[in-house]
């Protein structure tokens, strides 16, 4: 969208990146594209990376992973809102655009942690990961929403 957009960081994410930065050249970026280490990864990028480990472009993409993140987090029942502030999505009613100017920084804090231990969680199964969970108001509540 061409315009700043802050991401709380989960304690799983930092993690990662310290990991990763180790194998970087210390650079401006963490994962810069391999025709300038001045750009970030494009897209596509992403998109092909998919298609080498065997997902076709009608199971995945790299926008999908937005879609699937929205769509449990709705179904387990986190605040639209949050979801849409995480996701760097405008309100289409320009009135409440215009007039609703809230961040809501700590609530988003709460969610990409409570994601970040949601995808822990979806790694130790074995099964499928349903997208609306039975009890969705655990699940606010464990997230502290």
């Amino acid at each position: 969208m061409r315009r700043p957009h802050d991401v709380p960081l989960s304690r799983q994410a930092i993690a990662v990146l310290k990991d990763i930065w180790s194998l970087s050249d210390h650079g401006e970026l963490i994962f810069p594209s391999v025709r300038s280490n001045r750009k970030p990864l494009s897209e596509n990028a992403f998109n092909s990376a998919l298609r080498r480990m065997g997902y076709a472009k009608d199971e995945m993409t790299a926008h999908g992973f937005r879609s699937s993140g929205s769509t449990i987090l709705n179904g387990r029942g986190f605040d639209p809102d949050v979801i849409e502030a995480v996701l760097a999505h405008q309100d289409e009613n320009e009135v409440r655009r215009a007039y609703n100017r809230a961040k809501y920084w700590p609530e988003r804090v709460k969610l990409m942690q409570a994601w970040a231990d949601l995808l822990d969680e979806f790694r130790q199964l074995d099964k499928p990961v349903p997208l609306i969970a039975p009890g969705r108001r655990r699940a606010r509540a464990a997230a502290g929403l």
